[in-house]
């Protein structure tokens, strides 16, 4: 009995620490019939493993069907999953069609078979924000399950990434990086998350040793012996023993690297995403990783972190196709401030289809770097700021909170399609700050359509009224404002007229002008 009331007592302290947001939920729920979500463009490389599982919600079973696939490619028309290895460069218009007892729906597709690939914003998962260096195959298992039973990859969600915390030693036929004894087989988990159109991601850096005191991609020595662990200054699974070794006595680039034994390995298990870590970020050990993932002749989304700086732009559009252009991000507001508000313009003329800066992982729902969580230091208006800057800078959508464990309201922050619409646009153009003061902040994007995203940030402590006046954004016809969180429109408004609301603190307004900018021939005054 006493064992009963303690479990009983334990439950209700755990609902008890779920944040009250329910109230706070913008996205309404997607309708039974099918909706095709997510990218409406997507590249691959020829004769490189295809995979894309088509984001559609509706209830289940759901039938799909794919009309102009290139050769070499198939549909499993119960899953909605596309693979398969495409034979010819092109651009294929792919007619998309899902249909269940509730209805049906139709959206085009483009392929496009080239050398460029990542020509949307990727969108996924990364296990550092939540489990940090405490990362394990079970714990990214449960995260990719969550992404599949809550919806997510319903949306377009597709990466599995794992952080650092993977590696032990060298061997293998490559005598590449192995995994320590916290992941038993990672083959096997790139082949479960394939079996449902999902991806998975890896890391590692140029350094001898990454930023948590793992082994890297570089070594003193052609054998790949490093002198720490041939000295047992590490723990269990390979880690540098912080009690008699400083992490930063590691970071070091090696005389040999060992770029091309990893990416090889990295290929034979089905990795589909790098994210490769050091500071200063250089040309060298850039393009040197690089063309080891080329040369496996697999599509391996390259990502360059940290800190990248902007002399080195022209070499990242070159050589990787997202690269982090910020520090580590905290789930506060002064974090959120600064990374997304204080340097992400610099980069506007760098980003584009298969070239995203990042602004780092989004810190919602459980965080907390590992192995303990706590629910986000975020208010739910600094949430739906911190997602909406996100989506209207372009920047890669990588979810850091623990998935098996998110509430309603964070589910709603990330599974609403006409955000991640905004983010996904094929045209690629980052949103910049058209006005703004020390108060607040007003970001406008084209979009591929002609139609214009505002999103209107509040960044005082007191509610405020911001507006805009079309013409002065460059439109000149009537336009229909759309709330896109609500997905309402909410009436229209003259090309002179003002069109405002209140925002609330540290909070936004997000809102696409419809039909945007038209090509229609104008007569008359129209100054």
């Amino acid at each position: 009995m006493n064992r009963f009331f303690i479990l009983i007592v334990a439950a209700f302290a755990a609902f008890a620490q779920l944040p009250a947001h329910s109230q706070e939920i913008l996205t309404p729920p997607a309708p039974d019939s099918p909706r095709i979500n997510g990218p409406k463009v997507y590249g691959a490389r020829p004769k490189a493993d295809f995979i894309f599982r088509i984001p559609t919600t509706g209830v289940r079973p759901i039938h799909f069907e794919a009309k102009g696939l290139p050769r070499g490619l198939k549909l499993d028309a119960s899953k909605g999953i596309i693979t398969g290895r495409a034979r010819k460069a092109g651009t294929y218009r792919v007619k998309l069609r899902a249909s269940n007892a509730a209805g049906s729906c139709e959206r085009e597709l483009r392929i496009v078979i080239g050398q460029r690939i990542a020509l949307t914003p990727p969108m996924g998962w990364n296990s550092w924000n939540c489990w940090g260096n405490s990362v394990s195959q079970e714990k990214v298992m449960s995260s990719a399950r969550a992404m599949l039973e809550k919806g997510l990859a319903d949306y377009g969600w597709s990466y599995i990434n794992i952080d650092d915390g993977w590696q032990g030693l060298r061997g293998g036929k490559y005598n590449a990086i192995q995994p320590n004894s916290k992941f038993p087989s990672i083959k096997e988990l790139a082949d479960f998350l394939h079996s449902e159109g999902l991806k998975l991601g890896i890391y590692s850096g140029p350094w001898c040793g990454t930023y948590a005191g793992h082994i890297g991609s570089s070594a003193p020595n052609p054998e790949g012996v490093y002198p720490w662990v041939e000295a047992g200054i590490v723990d269990s699974v390979y880690k540098v023993d912080r009690s008699r070794m400083k992490r930063d006595s590691v970071w070091f680039f090696g005389e040999y690297s060992f770029a091309a034994a990893d990416a090889r390995q990295w290929a034979d298990w089905g990795v589909d995403y790098l994210k490769y870590d050091w500071n200063n970020n250089d040309i060298w050990w850039l393009k040197d990783m690089r063309s080891a993932l080329l040369a496996t002749g697999r599509d391996i989304v390259y990502s360059i972190s940290n800190s990248s700086k902007v002399v080195l732009g022209p070499y990242l559009r070159e050589y990787a196709e997202c690269w982090r252009s910020t520090g580590d991000i905290r789930d506060n507001w002064d974090s959120i401030f600064k990374i997304g508000f204080g340097g992400q313009d610099r980069w506007a003329g760098f980003k584009g289809p298969g070239n995203w800066p990042d602004a780092d992982m989004l810190v919602v729902g459980k965080v907390g770097w590992g192995p303990k969580t706590h629910w986000t230091g975020l208010t739910p208006d600094e949430q739906y700021t911190h997602i909406t800057l996100w989506s209207i800078l372009a920047s890669p959508l990588l979810i850091g909170c623990d998935m098996a464990d998110m509430d309603d309201f964070t589910v709603s922050l990330l599974c609403n399609s006409e955000v991640i619409d905004v983010n996904q646009d094929p045209l690629g153009v980052q949103g910049v700050k058209q006005y703004g003061d020390d108060t607040y902040a007003t970001y406008v994007k084209p979009l591929e359509d002609g139609s214009l995203a505002v999103a209107m940030f509040n960044l005082s402590d007191k509610p405020k009224m911001i507006g805009f006046v079309p013409h002065s954004l460059g439109l000149m016809a009537t336009q229909t404002v759309r709330d896109i969180w609500r997905q309402k429109d909410l009436g229209t408004v003259e090309r002179k007229e003002r069109w405002e609301t209140e925002v609330a603190p540290h909070g936004v307004v997000f809102v696409r002008l419809s039909p945007g900018l038209t090509p229609d021939k104008l007569l008359g005054f129209w100054r």
